[in-house]
């Protein structure tokens, strides 16, 4: 069940073509700074009340990250496995011209779970606007050289998630270069992670998919291991190295752990192993709130999801402004960097965690162009 509060949602919208069987819906959840942005979901199971708590968290990541975009999401119900790529076109269709009243004016939409640059060039023409989505191909432009797609394919998230590890560790006086770091994930984040962490200098000592993990103490070649997970099926086929269980990244001794996979990594059952000094959330939710209190008070630096991954909706709204990839990793890295530090200086102003001190800066840029909103209740 959706529940309502001062900040949203503002529309709730179910809608429906029985001619391709779409069933899908809307959630837009806060539009004090812009219109709403939030990507399409298409899963059997997605629901309401998930694509709600969705819609919420981008209100924050888009405050936060401190772009003129409210929150919102939304959600096609079918199985990518079931149907034919014909029949996922006709319900992205159908999704984009029943949207056409509310999108792009209070929504605009990108690619999120089963939805990529393919599914947003469908969305993008059936709307009838260029504007409705972002993270379109970058082939697909208005005119030759001019607003082209900024397909998430680039690694926006994974730079930006490189830019607030940085700053965190620039904040507390240490090296990126003298540290040892694991990554959770070899996906379009976290291989785009490695990379920059590679090249800064940093030692990259685990990599881990969803068969397992490989260990190395005197450093892993990114670039050969992502091979072997192209050509082989997992990390797990790349020597030298240790294979261990895929949750076993949770425990290494690493100066730095980052997040780039599934939500839930650190839970009750092995929080106590955690031995990384610096914990950087480039995936969602990869833990509870009481799971980030027990590693504050084990004086564990973690830098939240919406602080670290919004560089995916900041690219997002590079090209809906028209621009061009350069300027947007450019955008990324002064977005990321900047909202970074505030963060870090607030929490340690405050003494407080991170991800208070982020909640707050978020809703105070919510309530400075909200009319409707009050403080939340702690």
């Amino acid at each position: 069940m959706v529940t309502f509060d001062d900040f949203g949602p503002e529309k709730v919208l179910e809608v429906y073509n029985p001619k391709v069987g779409m069933r899908g819906f809307l959630i837009v959840d806060n539009t004090a700074l812009g219109p709403g942005k939030g990507g399409i979901r298409m899963t059997p199971s997605v629901s309401m009340d998930e694509v709600a708590k969705l819609a919420r968290t981008m209100t924050w990541k888009c405050a936060l990250a401190g772009l003129p975009f409210g929150g919102a999401k939304s959600g096609i119900i079918a199985d990518p496995k079931l149907i034919t790529p014909q029949k996922k076109i006709e319900l992205i269709k159908a999704f984009a011209q029943a949207l056409k009243p509310v999108c792009p004016s209070q929504y605009v939409a990108a690619p999120d779970m089963n939805t990529a640059e393919e599914e947003m060039k469908v969305f993008a023409l059936a709307n009838g606007s260029m504007r409705s989505c972002t993270g379109k191909p970058a082939t697909l432009c208005v005119k030759p050289g001019e607003k082209c797609g900024i397909p998430h394919e680039y690694g926006s998230t994974g730079f930006g998630v490189f830019q607030a590890a940085q700053v965190a560790v620039d904040f507390h006086g240490d090296k990126l270069k003298t540290m040892t770091v694991a990554i959770e994930g070899l996906g379009n984040v976290g291989s785009f992670v490695a990379q920059y962490f590679s090249e800064a200098g940093a030692k990259v000592v685990a990599l881990s998919d969803s068969k397992g993990v490989i260990y190395n103490s005197e450093g892993l070649d990114y670039k050969k291991v992502l091979q072997a997970k192209q050509k082989k099926g997992s990390v797990t086929n790349y020597q030298p190295g240790k294979v261990l269980p895929t949750t076993d990244i949770v425990g290494l001794k690493v100066d730095m752990l980052v997040t780039a996979a599934i939500p839930d990594l650190i839970t009750s059952s092995n929080v106590q192993k955690v031995q990384a000094r610096y914990i950087i959330e480039g995936s969602n939710i990869p833990m509870t709130a009481v799971i980030e209190q027990i590693l504050f008070k084990k004086d564990i630096i973690l830098v939240p999801d919406f602080v670290a991954n919004a560089g995916g909706v900041i690219s997002s709204y590079a090209e809906y402004r028209g621009r061009n990839p350069e300027e947007m990793f450019k955008l990324v890295e002064k977005k990321i960097v900047k909202n970074t530090q505030l963060v870090l200086e607030k929490a340690q102003k405050n003494n407080t965690k991170l991800r208070d001190a982020a909640m707050q800066i978020a809703v105070e840029r919510v309530l400075k162009h909200c009319k409707t909103c009050r403080t939340p209740k702690q």
